[in-house]
C-alpha cells in the first residue's frame, strides 16, 4: 500500500473515532415539543371540565404554529409563579410603549418541533410535579360560513400573550402592519386562496387560561400561563445521562369560540359573528427519560 493511502486510512480512522467519541460524550439535553390535541378535555380557568357557553358556538381548529413566552417547571402546587425553575423567557421590548413580548423574536413551532433545547446541567436538581407555559401566539386554519351560503377555510393568527409588540406579520400571504402593542385576544384572519382578509380584539380578560392550582398559586390577570401536572412527578437528579424529552400536550377541543348570530354553528364573520375566546383548553404534560 502506498504512503499516502496509508496516511488519509490513519485520517479517516481518526475522524471516525473523535465522532463516536463527541457523540458518546455529548451533554444530555431537555428538550420540549409541543403537542395539540382536539379530543383532550376541555377545561375552563380552574381547570375544570367545560362545555361551550349558552349563544356561542365553537370549533376545534387544525394547528400549523404555536410559540410560547416562558416555560416553567414547579415542585408543588403552592409553588407560586415565578418561584420554581425557569427554563425559559422570551425576549421583551417597551418599543411600543408599555412592556410587551416581542413578537419579531419569538420562536415560532409547529407540532412536535423542538420549542426548547437546554443542557440539563442548567436546570435545577428537583422533583417536579407542575408544568406552566405562559403561550402568546397561534396560527390554525378555521372554517368560515359566508353570506352567499358557501364554506371556506380560512387562517386565524392569534396573540394570546400578555401584551405583545408587533411591527408586522403574515397571514396566508396577507400582510397586517401593526407597528405597536396589541393586548391578548388581538387576532387577524385571512381566507384560504380568496382576497379577503379582516381583523380584530377580543374583550379583556375572556381568554381562556387554564389554571387547576389557581386557589394556591394564581396567575396575574391577562396572562396565558397554562399550568398542566405531570402524572407522575418529574425528577432531575442531576446524574442524567440521556436526554429528557417534554411533551407539552394542549387542549384544542373547541378552543376557537364565537357568539352567535346565526344559531346554525358556523362562525359567520359577515353576519357579525364575533369571537370571544380564542385560549388553550388544558395543559398535560408527560415525559421521556
Amino acid at each position: 500500500m502506498k504512503k499516502s493511502h496509508i496516511v488519509l486510512l490513519l485520517i479517516i480512522t481518526m475522524a471516525t473515532l473523535y465522532s463516536c467519541s463527541s457523540e458518546s460524550n455529548s451533554e444530555p439535553m431537555l428538550i420540549i415539543k409541543f403537542q395539540f390535541d382536539p379530543n383532550q378535555v376541555r377545561l375552563n380557568n380552574l381547570g375544570q371540565p367545560s362545555t361551550v357557553a349558552a349563544d356561542n358556538a365553537a370549533q376545534s381548529p387544525v394547528f400549523n404554529l404555536i410559540s410560547s413566552h416562558y416555560v416553567e417547571m414547579a415542585p408543588n402546587a403552592n409553588t407560586q409563579l415565578g418561584n420554581g425553575t425557569i427554563l425559559y423567557h422570551a425576549p421583551e421590548t417597551t418599543l411600543g410603549g408599555s412592556n410587551a413580548i416581542d413578537f419579531s423574536k419569538s420562536k415560532i413551532v409547529s407540532q412536535g418541533e423542538t420549542f426548547l433545547k437546554i443542557p440539563l446541567s442548567q436546570v435545577a436538581a428537583g422533583s417536579y410535579e407542575w408544568m406552566r407555559v405562559s403561550l402568546s401566539y397561534q396560527n390554525y386554519q378555521i372554517n368560515v360560513h359566508a353570506a352567499n351560503g358557501n364554506d371556506y377555510e380560512g387562517t386565524l393568527a392569534s396573540f394570546v400573550g400578555f401584551n405583545t409588540y408587533i411591527t408586522s406579520f403574515d397571514v396566508d400571504n396577507t400582510i397586517f402592519p401593526v407597528n405597536g402593542n396589541r393586548a391578548q385576544g388581538y387576532w387577524a384572519f385571512a381566507l384560504n386562496d380568496y382576497p379577503y382578509s379582516t381583523s380584530g380584539q377580543a374583550s379583556a380578560n375572556a381568554t381562556t387560561v387554564p389554571n387547576p392550582i389557581a386557589a394556591t398559586s394564581p396567575i396575574p390577570a391577562g396572562s396565558c400561563v397554562v399550568t398542566g401536572k405531570f402524572a407522575s412527578n418529574l425528577v432531575i437528579d442531576g446524574a442524567e445521562t440521556s436526554d429528557v424529552i417534554i411533551t407539552l400536550s394542549l387542549s384544542i377541543n373547541k378552543s376557537f369560540e364565537w357568539h352567535e348570530v346565526n344559531a346554525d354553528g358556523k362562525y359567520e364573520p359577515t353576519a357579525g359573528e364575533n369571537v370571544v375566546d380564542m385560549g388553550l383548553r388544558g395543559l398535560i404534560p408527560t415525559y421521556v427519560k
